[in-house]
Protein backbone atom coordinates (compact mmCIF):
# COMPACT_ATOMS: atom_id res chain seq x y z
CA UNK A 1 0.00 0.00 0.00
CA UNK A 2 2.98 2.27 1.16
CA UNK A 3 4.93 1.39 -2.36
CA UNK A 4 1.52 1.95 -4.16
CA UNK A 5 1.54 5.55 -2.53
CA UNK A 6 4.81 6.47 -3.14
CA UNK A 7 4.89 5.11 -6.54
CA UNK A 8 1.79 6.97 -7.68
CA UNK A 9 3.56 10.17 -5.60
CA UNK A 10 6.91 9.81 -7.87
CA UNK A 11 4.84 9.70 -11.75
CA UNK A 12 2.66 12.51 -10.64
CA UNK A 13 5.82 14.63 -9.87
CA UNK A 14 7.66 13.22 -12.87
CA UNK A 15 4.24 14.32 -15.24
CA UNK A 16 4.06 17.53 -13.50
CA UNK A 17 7.60 18.15 -14.33
CA UNK A 18 7.76 17.19 -17.86
CA UNK A 19 4.43 19.24 -18.38
CA UNK A 20 6.39 21.86 -17.41
CA UNK A 21 8.95 21.68 -19.54
CA UNK A 22 6.71 21.21 -22.32
CA UNK A 23 4.68 24.45 -21.63
CA UNK A 24 8.49 26.22 -21.08
CA UNK A 25 9.28 25.42 -24.43
CA UNK A 26 5.84 26.20 -25.86
CA UNK A 27 6.08 29.72 -24.88
CA UNK A 28 9.96 29.85 -26.16
CA UNK A 29 7.88 28.88 -29.62
CA UNK A 30 5.76 31.84 -28.79
CA UNK A 31 8.26 34.33 -27.97
CA UNK A 32 9.56 33.40 -31.38
CA UNK A 33 6.91 33.89 -33.12
CA UNK A 34 6.40 37.09 -31.59
CA UNK A 35 9.54 38.26 -32.17
CA UNK A 36 9.66 37.32 -36.04
CA UNK A 37 6.25 38.76 -36.29
CA UNK A 38 7.64 42.25 -34.65
CA UNK A 39 10.56 42.17 -37.28
CA UNK A 40 7.94 41.47 -40.56
CA UNK A 41 6.20 44.02 -39.62
CA UNK A 42 8.99 46.38 -39.34
CA UNK A 43 10.21 45.44 -42.42
CA UNK A 44 6.88 45.68 -44.54
CA UNK A 45 6.30 49.07 -42.71
CA UNK A 46 9.14 50.09 -44.08
CA UNK A 47 8.77 49.00 -47.54
CA UNK A 48 5.43 50.39 -47.01
CA UNK A 49 7.08 54.13 -46.55
CA UNK A 50 9.70 53.62 -49.47
CA UNK A 51 6.87 53.35 -51.59
CA UNK A 52 5.93 56.62 -50.99
CA UNK A 53 8.53 58.41 -52.89
CA UNK A 54 7.31 56.35 -55.87
CA UNK A 55 3.84 57.25 -57.23
CA UNK A 56 1.54 56.35 -55.52
CA UNK A 57 -0.41 52.74 -56.03
CA UNK A 58 -3.53 52.87 -53.84
CA UNK A 59 -3.76 48.99 -54.21
CA UNK A 60 -0.75 48.35 -53.14
CA UNK A 61 -0.68 51.00 -50.23
CA UNK A 62 -3.96 49.48 -48.92
CA UNK A 63 -2.45 45.95 -49.06
CA UNK A 64 0.06 46.45 -47.26
CA UNK A 65 -1.83 48.40 -44.60
CA UNK A 66 -4.01 45.68 -44.02
CA UNK A 67 -1.25 43.07 -44.15
CA UNK A 68 0.31 44.92 -40.98
CA UNK A 69 -2.89 44.99 -39.24
CA UNK A 70 -3.09 41.20 -39.71
CA UNK A 71 0.37 40.96 -38.49
CA UNK A 72 -0.29 43.71 -35.51
CA UNK A 73 -3.78 41.18 -34.74
CA UNK A 74 -1.50 38.35 -34.84
CA UNK A 75 0.96 39.82 -32.82
CA UNK A 76 -1.41 40.15 -30.10
CA UNK A 77 -2.99 36.99 -30.32
CA UNK A 78 0.15 35.54 -29.28
CA UNK A 79 0.76 38.24 -26.37
CA UNK A 80 -2.72 36.91 -25.58
CA UNK A 81 -1.91 33.21 -25.46
CA UNK A 82 1.25 33.99 -23.33
CA UNK A 83 -0.54 35.75 -20.69
CA UNK A 84 -3.90 33.64 -20.28
CA UNK A 85 -2.10 29.98 -21.81
CA UNK A 86 -5.23 29.48 -24.19
CA UNK A 87 -6.24 30.78 -27.54
CA UNK A 88 -8.83 33.56 -28.39
CA UNK A 89 -11.20 32.21 -30.58
CA UNK A 90 -12.95 35.43 -30.87
CA UNK A 91 -9.79 37.11 -31.97
CA UNK A 92 -8.58 34.09 -34.52
CA UNK A 93 -11.97 34.98 -36.17
CA UNK A 94 -11.72 38.37 -36.86
CA UNK A 95 -8.22 37.78 -38.21
CA UNK A 96 -9.72 35.61 -40.58
CA UNK A 97 -12.35 37.62 -41.68
CA UNK A 98 -9.61 40.63 -42.23
CA UNK A 99 -7.59 38.12 -44.32
CA UNK A 100 -10.44 36.55 -46.76
CA UNK A 101 -11.48 40.59 -47.47
CA UNK A 102 -8.26 41.26 -47.71
CA UNK A 103 -7.49 39.12 -50.79
CA UNK A 104 -10.86 39.97 -51.90
CA UNK A 105 -9.94 43.81 -51.56
CA UNK A 106 -6.41 42.96 -53.56
CA UNK A 107 -7.79 41.37 -56.40
CA UNK A 108 -11.03 42.96 -56.92
CA UNK A 109 -14.53 41.51 -57.06
CA UNK A 110 -15.07 42.13 -60.64
CA UNK A 111 -11.92 40.10 -61.25
CA UNK A 112 -12.57 37.26 -59.00
CA UNK A 113 -14.69 34.13 -60.42
CA UNK A 114 -18.72 33.47 -59.32
CA UNK A 115 -18.13 30.66 -58.12
CA UNK A 116 -14.77 32.09 -55.53
CA UNK A 117 -17.16 34.70 -54.33
CA UNK A 118 -19.86 32.36 -53.44
CA UNK A 119 -17.33 30.47 -51.36
CA UNK A 120 -16.09 33.27 -50.02
CA UNK A 121 -19.62 34.76 -49.29
CA UNK A 122 -20.57 31.33 -47.58
CA UNK A 123 -16.92 31.05 -45.91
CA UNK A 124 -17.57 34.91 -44.45
CA UNK A 125 -21.09 34.10 -43.36
CA UNK A 126 -19.75 30.93 -41.07
CA UNK A 127 -17.14 33.07 -39.60
CA UNK A 128 -19.49 35.78 -38.99
CA UNK A 129 -21.86 33.13 -37.54
CA UNK A 130 -19.12 31.81 -35.11
CA UNK A 131 -18.59 35.40 -34.19
CA UNK A 132 -21.75 35.40 -33.25
CA UNK A 133 -22.91 32.53 -30.95
CA UNK A 134 -19.25 32.58 -29.34
CA UNK A 135 -20.14 34.75 -26.27
CA UNK A 136 -23.35 32.10 -25.76
CA UNK A 137 -21.49 29.33 -26.23
CA UNK A 138 -18.62 30.74 -23.65
CA UNK A 139 -21.31 31.40 -20.90
CA UNK A 140 -22.57 27.53 -21.96
CA UNK A 141 -19.11 26.05 -21.11
CA UNK A 142 -18.60 27.95 -17.77
CA UNK A 143 -21.64 27.07 -16.21
CA UNK A 144 -20.88 23.56 -17.49
CA UNK A 145 -17.40 23.87 -15.11
CA UNK A 146 -19.08 24.84 -12.48
CA UNK A 147 -21.98 22.68 -12.46
CA UNK A 148 -19.14 19.58 -13.38
CA UNK A 149 -18.22 17.96 -10.29
CA UNK A 150 -14.24 18.10 -9.52
CA UNK A 151 -13.05 14.21 -10.53
CA UNK A 152 -10.43 14.61 -8.77
CA UNK A 153 -11.70 15.33 -5.04
CA UNK A 154 -13.37 12.27 -5.83
CA UNK A 155 -10.17 10.16 -6.23
CA UNK A 156 -8.75 11.66 -3.08
CA UNK A 157 -11.08 10.84 -1.15
CA UNK A 158 -11.35 7.32 -1.93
Amino acid sequence: MLKQLITDFNNQLQRTKIVRNLEMFQNFIVISLCLGLFCVMLIRLGDMFFSFLHPLDLRQVTSDILFILILVELFRLLIDYLQEQRTSVGAAVEITIVSALREVILRGVLEIPRDQIFGISAFLVVLAAILAVLPSISRFFEQVRLVKPDITAEKTQL
